[in-house]
């Protein structure tokens, strides 16, 4: 297994890390012996990073690590997890989810402590609250070695937030699909120029690029002279960025974690040939051909007077056709309705003011367009639905939370 090192910290680590939110079930449970078999087979073949945080399985994967990484394993490696940053109303709220969480973990101290899907809003937030002068005092403790964040808005806001602190990594969704998404290719460049680790999430797009594509897309891989699986092209695309240290899969099958621990001992920063990064432009436009909006997610309809993501509404919503994602809804609604973030930035507050159609380089129809996707994955009530969700989800996380705190100390 090839190890990358963070030039900020001088840290090591494998290219490939166990991501502990897909973890294999049974009964609707996380299915103990097979996954402790596949971690440790993970970390016997150089593994070294293990990414976790409360809402995973329920908020089972915290405990179930802290089960099985004790002795030697502990020691070999470095445990990820994230604090749920919608759960913190005030500053004794993060020393108190920070230590709840150091138990259900049974270890003394987080290796790499994630401010769980931060974005402009919900940092601003943080930062008011007193967050940076958190993550000061916990590494002064010893309770976190390196701090950082997971990221899912924009560009725009990603810059900002990198610069307002000395983060040590940042967590990033990064697939050739989503390669101007999100924080896309420009964020991280700029977080590798700052020195920062770069974890990079969703390689698989939620293992959309694996398995059932387009037949399209499928031909195209299986005209290539290396004949390929469609998860080892998409995982090599993103190990061939030199940027990128660690590259986190959620590993829930044997043969899986084999073919990925292979492809992260092979694939090298910029590797891939000239005819390779060919077939994935191909590949990137059949799945653009087969989008509802042609949207290239450039990001100059923003800023958005009305504070909406647009790339980000209508992402969601060519996913839920592309992909037959059943979740966009819910995802829509916790991303852009204010849920996880503390500013609402969904299509329904469009105020039709044309500035992005202006703006826009595809000549899209914008305020129309976000006019379908509110109606389609807003719904009618969708204030009362945000509301619903947030009522919902956000004390179940935080009951999980208190719930673990009284078995760790039982």
């Amino acid at each position: 297994m090839q190890k990358r090192a963070i030039k900020k910290t001088g840290d090591k680590l494998s290219a490939l890390g166990f991501g502990a939110m897909r973890l294999p079930t049974k009964n609707g449970m996380i299915d103990k012996e097979k996954a402790k078999e596949q971690i440790y087979y993970a970390i016997d073949h150089g593994v070294n990073f293990i990414d976790t945080a409360v809402p995973y399985h329920g908020g089972g994967s915290e405990s179930f690590l802290g089960e099985i990484l004790s002795g030697k394993y502990r020691d070999t490696v470095k445990i990820s997890t994230k604090m749920p940053q919608w759960s913190i109303k005030k500053y004794e709220d993060m020393d108190n989810i920070l230590n709840k969480q150091l138990a259900t973990l049974k270890t003394d101290h987080i290796d790499y402590y994630f401010i769980h899907s931060i974005g402009k809003s919900s940092f601003e937030r943080l930062k008011e609250l007193g967050i940076l002068e958190f993550l000061n005092n916990a590494k002064k403790e010893g309770k976190i070695k390196y701090s950082g964040f997971s990221f899912h808005d924009n560009k725009e806001s990603f810059k900002p937030i990198v610069d307002a602190y000395d983060w040590d990594v940042c967590m990033l969704q990064f697939n050739f699909l989503d390669e101007n998404s999100q924080a896309g290719i420009e964020g991280v460049k700029y977080a590798h120029s700052k020195g920062m680790g770069i974890i990079a999430m969703e390689p698989l797009k939620g293992g959309r690029l694996a398995g059932d594509i387009p037949p399209q897309a499928e031909k195209i891989w299986a005209n290539s002279k290396k004949q390929r699986t469609p998860a080892n092209w998409a995982l090599r695309w993103v190990l061939n960025h030199p940027e990128i240290t660690c590259v986190i899969s959620g590993m829930n099958s044997t043969d899986q974690l084999k073919e990925n621990l292979q492809i992260a001992g092979d694939i090298k920063p910029n590797s891939l040939t000239s005819v390779e990064l060919e077939l994935y432009n191909e590949v990137k436009q059949v799945y653009s051909n087969l989008m509802k909006i042609n949207c290239t997610t450039c990001g100059y309809c923003l800023p958005c007077p009305a504070n909406i993501d647009i790339p980000g509404c209508f992402d969601l919503y060519n996913e839920k056709y592309l992909f037959k994602d059943r979740t966009a809804g819910i995802t829509y609604i916790l991303r852009m309705g204010g849920v996880f973030n503390d500013g609402a930035t969904h299509a329904g507050l469009c105020i039709d003011c044309g500035k992005c159609v202006k703006a826009c380089p595809q000549k899209l129809d914008i305020p129309e367009l976000l006019e379908t996707v509110s109606k389609d994955l807003g719904g009618r009530g969708f204030g009362l639905k945000t509301k619903v969700v947030g009522s919902f989800i956000l004390p179940i996380f935080d009951s999980l939370l208190s719930l673990r705190r009284k078995v760790a100390n039982s």
